[in-house]
């Protein structure tokens, strides 16, 4: 999908969660159909991205859940980070995390939330981007990571997982 000089961010829109209970939003679990399509997010890489380096995740229980069942579909799931910085996370924490990387690490995904994620492929790519609960947008990062700068992205592919490709 991108040429093997670039890096890969990965951007993954956390699993439908469930609001039926009254726990706090940190703590909202994946409803049914969340915990169904978490799944078609990690068969979608592990197709198009056999090695994932790393993964940086939020630490809301919706987040951690979806990556759980995304990465039981590859064949072997990289390094996970909880990054509390992650969780209603502004455009500016996510470009933190993100140019903090280390450079080693070639393909890597952020799990989180929105408006953040929105924001986050909007500023490095200067498109604009619907990220519907379990969507994700691939964008090829050309340099080093502390060296990303506003507009320097592509947009590779975008959308949700499905079992026939990318809706």
């Amino acid at each position: 999908m991108t040429p093997p000089s670039e890096r890969t961010l990965i951007v993954l829109r956390h699993a439908k969660s469930d609001w039926s209970g009254g726990e706090a939003d940190i703590d909202r679990t994946l409803n049914p159909r969340g915990q169904s399509q978490a799944p078609d997010a990690g068969s979608w890489l592990a197709e198009h991205f056999p090695t994932i380096d790393l993964a940086i995740v939020s630490p809301a229980t919706r987040a951690r859940a979806t990556w759980a069942l995304a990465s039981a579909e590859l064949g072997q799931s990289p390094e996970a980070r909880i990054d509390d910085r992650a969780y209603a996370a502004s455009v500016n924490d996510l470009l933190q995390i993100v140019r903090e990387l280390p450079d080693e690490h070639q393909n890597v995904i952020l799990v989180a939330h929105n408006p953040g994620l929105e924001d986050l492929v909007w500023t490095l790519t200067g498109e604009s981007v619907t990220l519907s609960t379990s969507s994700l947008a691939v964008l090829g990062v050309p340099g080093t990571w502390s060296e990303l700068v506003d507009s320097s992205a592509v947009l590779v592919a975008s959308g949700r997982p499905t079992p026939a490709g990318l809706d």
